[in-house]
């Protein structure tokens, strides 16, 4: 495949269902019915109860926000619920028409837009907050993504968000899976995120690698938290002493 086919092929992935409404989450409940988004909710929060404290939606009332990456709007909701003036974007259809439904069910509004973040539709210095929770490094180019961002935000406006390490509990069992137990022990764990790992192209950090891609930041705090990914599957004995240091989510918050 050629590079340059791959942000088409990652909207299809993600156009047959916004990320975290897998049938196993919303089971028989109606599509993009209430019960159907708080399943979203609920499964999301039971597994990453973390995002809360890392964005601390409620801090941005009246805040002008852009979320790179909706999804099915479950973060996207908390910002509207905050009083925050919402504004997102999404490479798929899908996950506009999800969040937009998600937002009416509650009387709430967002400005919403299907595009390419690669190439943000706003003026340079709009947003107080530019969000985006595990989405940044689907893109064929994350670094773009990243400067736009930069740009759109207001001087001393922050950037919150989260993107995959690769130094993780996650991406050793990856690697144990389709790596060595396929006789591929030289494999890198960059390459096996890159095919295994969500949709194709999927690339995951290093902590001095996302310094080095906010480095146009005035400062930013890069933090791996360990997850119940990094754990699936393993005896909880083993896993409840695993430092956030091996954790496959790195938390970042960087300011312009």
């Amino acid at each position: 495949m050629k590079v340059s086919d791959l942000n088409t092929t990652v909207r299809k992935y993600w156009e047959r269902r916004a990320c975290g409404a897998e049938e196993v989450v919303v089971k028989d409940a109606a599509p993009m019915s209430r019960e159907w988004f708080e399943r979203v909710e609920n499964y999301r929060y039971c597994k990453e109860p973390f995002i809360h404290s890392v964005t601390q939606f409620t801090r941005y009332r009246g805040k002008k926000i852009l979320e790179v990456g909706v999804g099915a709007g479950t973060d996207h909701l908390q910002w509207a619920r905050a009083g925050a003036e919402c504004y997102g974007v999404d490479l798929t259809d899908e996950a506009i028409a999800e969040t937009r439904s998600h937002l009416n069910l509650y009387g709430l509004k967002s400005n919403l837009q299907r595009i390419d973040a690669e190439q943000l539709p706003y003026p340079d210095n709009s947003f107080d907050v530019v969000y985006s929770w595990g989405v940044i490094h689907h893109s064929e180019h994350p670094e773009l993504i990243i400067k736009e961002i930069y740009r759109v935000l207001k001087p001393g406006g922050q950037f919150i968000g989260m993107m995959y390490g690769r130094h993780s509990v996650v991406t050793l069992q990856l690697w144990l899976r389709h790596g060595l137990l396929k006789g591929r022990p030289f494999q890198s764990l960059a390459k096996i995120v890159w095919h295994h790992m969500e949709s194709l192209g999927t690339k995951s950090y290093t902590r001095k690698e996302l310094n080095k891609l906010f480095s146009s930041f005035s400062n930013s705090l890069i933090e791996p938290i360990i997850t119940p990914y990094d754990r699936a599957g393993l005896p909880r004995f083993m896993t409840r002493w695993f430092p956030n240091d091996w954790g496959f989510f790195m938390a970042i918050r960087a300011t312009k």
